[in-house]
């Protein structure tokens, strides 16, 4: 084999090397694109189910939600879309009975007592939620057809008034004013959206200065026989 043939063989085995080497760097571009595209669109579904049945209550994103002064209203148009956003469907005509427990909610704003009104998550085209109020006692019923739980946050999701760590309605938290929650008299000290409503609870939900506090806190309800 001649010089010039030896020389033209090194210099195939050359581009066919470098070819080798561009199709191999292809591959790994491809391979992270392919990647990135997949942790894009796990964050889109993480985003679309935070606005959805998991997002917290009280995020601004809820239909009809009240963000005004008290009084509030029951607040039933929007209840369907609401119950959808925050994923709990309406309970079958037959209440549901594998859950069905009580507690008692006292608001207060400014030291003034607000009134939780009657028929909070009930309505004849929708039905009942799973966390609703009959009447103006400040009752609260969770009913459910299956064993789980709920929370504070998911009683004001239903009702439709903005309710975070640090707002109320109309009100958010600003020099001296905070919003507090205190279980059976005892202040509530983590995130009071995800607070558990368990049997007989008094509930108290207070926005204001440490002073306009109700004195005593309640801490105790008497509930109807049955209840």
């Amino acid at each position: 084999m001649g010089a010039h043939q030896v020389r033209e063989r090194r210099r195939r085995q050359a581009r066919a090397q470098e070819a080798a080497r561009r199709r191999r760097r292809d591959h790994r571009r491809l391979a992270l694109a392919a990647g990135l595209a997949v942790l894009v669109v796990a964050g889109l579904v993480v985003a679309a189910a935070s606005r959805s049945g998991n997002a917290p209550a009280g995020s601004g994103a809820l239909p009809g939600l009240q963000t005004g002064p008290a009084p509030w209203s029951a607040n039933t148009a929007d209840l369907a879309a609401r119950l959808r956003a925050i994923g709990l469907p309406p309970l079958s005509p037959a209440e549901g009975t594998a859950v069905h427990i009580h507690q008692h909610l006292d608001l207060y704003v400014d030291g003034r007592p607000v009134p939780v009104p009657a028929l909070i998550g009930i309505d004849p085209s929708v039905g009942f939620a799973p966390l609703h109020v009959h009447d103006n006692s400040g009752v609260i019923h969770v009913e459910s057809p299956t064993v789980r739980g709920y929370t504070l946050g998911q009683f004001f999701a239903v009702w439709g008034v903005r309710f975070t760590p640090s707002c109320l309605g109309g009100y958010c938290a600003s020099g001296d004013r905070r919003l507090g929650v205190y279980v059976d008299g005892t202040a509530h000290r983590g995130d009071p959206t995800t607070l558990t409503l368990e049997p007989h609870q008094e509930l108290v939900v207070a926005f204001g200065t440490a002073a306009q506090l109700p004195s005593p806190i309640p801490s105790a309800y008497r509930f109807p026989p049955g209840e």
